[in-house]
Order: C-alpha cells, then sequence, then structure tokens
C-alpha cells in the first residue's frame, strides 16, 4: 500500500494538494481532486481516520513556542529559519504563530493551553531536551509536531536536526591537526540534546587524540553564559589554547572574556549557529552550521505531512555540519 508521499510523487502534486483533493477542498479543481481519487483507489491507499478527521477540525495555526528571557526571544538562528516556513505553511492555508513562554510559565503549560483548547493544528517544538515532557504530551494526545532537535524518546517523532556529534568532533580534530593540545570545550546544559550532542563530539575527539577531557566547563547558552565558563577555564593551571563553543552566543560571550586576560588574543576558538552578528565580533568568528537548503520551507513540508497523517520515521531528517571560517580559529604558530 502507498503512503501519502508516494501517491503524491506518482501523480506529479505535491502533498499537500493530494491531501486537500481527497478531503475535498473546494480550492483544488474537481478535475484534479477525481484523479487523486482514482489513483488512491488504484494503489490501495487509504488516508489515516485521525489525522483526517483532524484537519477537517482544523484551527488552521500551527503554533511554535519560544524560550524567552527578558528582552530576548530565542534562539536567534530559529528567528531566521520562521519566516520561510510561515510563508509556505500560508500557501497551505495555514498561518504560523510565535508564542513566547512568559516568566513564570512552562513551555509545557503554553503546548496545554493550546492542545486543549483545541487552538492548533500542530506545533513546533525547538531547543529539545534529552527527555522532553513536550514531546511525550503531544505524542500522548496525538497531535502532530515537528522538533528542531532530536530526543531520547523511545517513540519514534519528526524532527529536523544537524550532526552535531560529527560537527564538535570535526572541529575538535582540525584544532588538533593544527598542533593544538588543550582544547577546551565551553558546554551548554546538558539536558538540552543539542548540548548533549556536541559535548559527546567533542569528547570522543579528544579521546580518539589520547588527550584529557578536563577542560570543559558548562553554562547558559547565552553570552553571559559563555563568558562565564570561558572565565573558568581559563583560570586553570594549564588553559586552553582553542575553545569549541556549543553555540555561537556562547562564544561571542568567551571572545570578551579573552579580551580580559593576557594571552588571550592567542587563544583560537570556533561557535556554532552561524549568527550573522558573529561576522562583525573582533576577530570575527569562525562557526559551524547546520546545512541545507531553506531549511523554514523543510519544516513546513514535515508539519504538513504529519498533519496528513505520515508516519514519523519517515519524517526525520540529519543534516552535515559545515564550517564557516573567518578568523577567530586561527592563531599564531609559536603559541601551539
Amino acid at each position: 500500500m502507498a503512503n501519502l508521499k508516494q501517491l503524491a510523487q506518482s501523480l506529479g502534486l505535491s502533498i499537500t494538494t493530494v491531501s486537500r483533493a481527497l478531503d475535498g477542498y473546494a480550492d483544488v479543481s474537481a478535475s484534479t481532486r477525481e484523479r487523486v481519487r482514482e489513483a488512491a483507489d488504484k494503489v490501495g491507499y487509504r488516508p489515516n481516520a485521525s489525522a483526517r478527521r483532524l484537519r477537517r477540525q482544523r484551527a488552521e495555526l500551527v503554533a511554535v513556542t519560544l524560550p524567552s528571557d527578558p528582552g530576548h526571544i530565542g534562539p536567534p538562528h530559529f528567528l531566521d529559519m520562521l519566516s520561510g516556513c510561515a510563508e509556505h505553511l500560508a500557501a497551505a492555508g495555514l498561518n504560523l504563530v510565535i508564542a513566547p513562554v512568559p516568566r513564570g510559565e512552562s513551555e509545557l503549560d503554553i503546548c496545554r493551553r493550546f492542545v486543549d483548547g483545541r487552538r492548533v493544528d500542530a506545533m513546533l517544538l525547538v531547543r529539545t531536551k534529552r527527555k522532553d515532557e513536550r514531546v511525550e504530551f503531544l505524542q500522548s494526545r496525538g497531535i502532530p509536531f515537528v522538533t528542531n532537535g532530536r530526543t531520547e524518546s523511545l517513540l519514534p517523532h519528526p524532527y529536523i536536526d544537524g550532526d552535531g556529534f560529527a560537527g564538535f568532533r570535526a572541529a575538535t580534530l582540525r584544532f588538533h591537526a593544527a598542533g593544538h593540545r588543550r582544547i577546551g570545550h565551553i558546554a551548554g546544559p546538558q539536558e538540552y540534546y543539542f548540548a548533549h550532542d556536541r559535548c559527546r563530539g567533542w569528547r570522543a575527539a579528544m579521546e580518539e587524540c589520547g588527550l584529557a577531557t578536563d577542560l570543559c566547563a558548562e553554562g547558559a547558552p547565552l553570552e553571559q553564559g559563555g563568558y562565564l565558563a570561558a572565565l573558568e577555564l581559563l583560570r586553570q593551571p594549564s588553559r586552553p589554547t582553542a575553545l569549541v563553543c556549543a553555540t555561537d552566543e556562547m562564544a561571542i560571550g568567551a571572545l570578551r572574556a579573552l579580551r580580559e586576560v593576557d594571552g588571550g588574543n592567542q587563544i583560537s576558538i570556533v561557535g556554532h549557529d552561524d549568527l550573522p552578528m558573529g561576522a562583525f565580533t573582533s576577530p570575527p568568528l569562525s562557526t559551524m552550521r547546520m546545512t541545507g537548503e531553506n531549511l523554514g520551507a523543510s519544516f513546513a513540508s514535515l508539519l504538513l505531512r504529519a498533519i496528513a497523517g505520515e508516519p514519523a520515521e519517515e519524517l526525520q531528517e540529519l543534516h552535515a555540519i559545515e564550517f564557516v571560517d573567518r578568523d577567530s580559529h586561527r592563531r599564531p604558530a609559536k603559541a601551539a
């Protein structure tokens, strides 16, 4: 039996058009609706009943909850993806709603409010935790969702993520090849999957090279967290000659710490996320980023396919990480 994606490919139509044709929407021509129904009957395709019921009672909204601090809604690299996601969802008749989490409330509280009030057709979750109660809640309610990041959930769920393990392993090995032996890691909170995965990559590379893994400091994934973590490492008797930072924001905070210590300008540093502000730091910040064209459109596509009832196992994308070289990862050979 074909699934929705295969049916759409065989007809040369988008998944959204096929789904709407099967649901009888008037914005799909009668001839196309008939063509789709005939093709579905021929291959034995039957829409997911619960997903179809959900679609017919649509709120026409997809919500994304964003953690917020005073004057700060993030993570900033994800905000750039949302415009592309919103544009593609709008073409399918869905609006994207951004819901910052107020102080005193949790993202789970917001999820419950949206779901229990039947205010959304699907949700988009960012910065996943290894054991993520939002994911468990949405799975228990049968609500379509996509996450920006993986989890350790026993049940599969749709996601788009970068291969942080491979990226941070490669960044650490590159520093080693350049002559560094004291390579520190400024890590994000380890309950977050992205932070744990990137720390594992750094640690694996250090162990491959026979190097100690004691130069690791954890902090909040913001500038202040990176600044404090860098100061902690710089106080070590044998301080690092290179720093691999979990996020660009942490790397920017670490750059501030390096300016405050003697010889700090000799320490190499690299971040992750390719934030635009990184090009304007001093020195310009070398970084990493997830590969893929128009990730916003990719998130929208997975959301629409999840709403259409496709299996979660078919809605998982793991992207490679690439380097964006500027100046901060280089340092004079004499400091090696």
